[in-house]
């Protein structure tokens, strides 16, 4: 028979067999945790530039390319899908707006003329999108963006319309150089 004590030494060897094995395969976790991690980090830090360097103005991104001949120092760059939205301000046109957000600015401008503005599932259909709430949330999305930088005007019921005229100065109507006068 077996000694108490040798039993014991039995069952703490198989413990630490067992403890050193675990330790082992925490330390093959961590290593891999951690390549993960680097590898998390990089496609972060890619999709953060990525998405500065898509929203910066064109002046900044611009880059002289080196070429053979000159044709031209600067290409004015139109604005394209994706773009950012900027601010309405006096003297701007909607070719300053991507395409897809020009043709929102119209298809609400060409809208029905009775105050009421026109809803976000009417402009999708303007746009010839398939009707289903992804589609019609994504115009809403943008045409609120408008909304936000001036551009349109959207209703307490989230109705979309024209962008109000901005208000003149008093004592400015009618003087040139007022919002008027221009």
């Amino acid at each position: 028979m077996a000694s108490v004590m040798g039993l014991l030494e039995e069952r703490e060897a198989a413990a630490r067999v067992r403890v050193e094995g675990l330790q082992a395969e925490a330390e093959r976790v961590l290593a891999e945790l951690g390549e993960a991690e680097a590898v998390l980090e990089r496609r972060l830090i890619a999709r953060t530039e990525l998405a500065e360097a898509l929203a910066a103005p064109a002046e900044q991104t611009d880059a002289p390319v080196p070429g053979p001949r000159e044709v031209s120092t600067r290409v004015e760059k139109l604005p394209v899908a994706g773009s950012t939205v900027p601010r309405h301000g006096e003297g701007m046109t909607m070719q300053a707006l991507a395409p897809d957000y020009r043709r929102i600015v119209e298809l609400v401008e060409s809208g029905p003329g009775d105050g009421e503005g026109v809803s976000a599932k009417e402009i999708a259909a303007g746009l010839e999108l398939e009707l289903v709430p992804a589609k019609i949330e994504g115009v809403r999305s943008k045409a609120r963006r408008l909304a936000e930088r001036g551009w349109l005007t959207v209703s307490p019921v989230g109705r979309f319309m024209p962008r109000q005229p901005t208000a003149t100065v008093p004592g400015a109507a009618g003087k040139p150089g007022g919002r008027d006068g221009g």
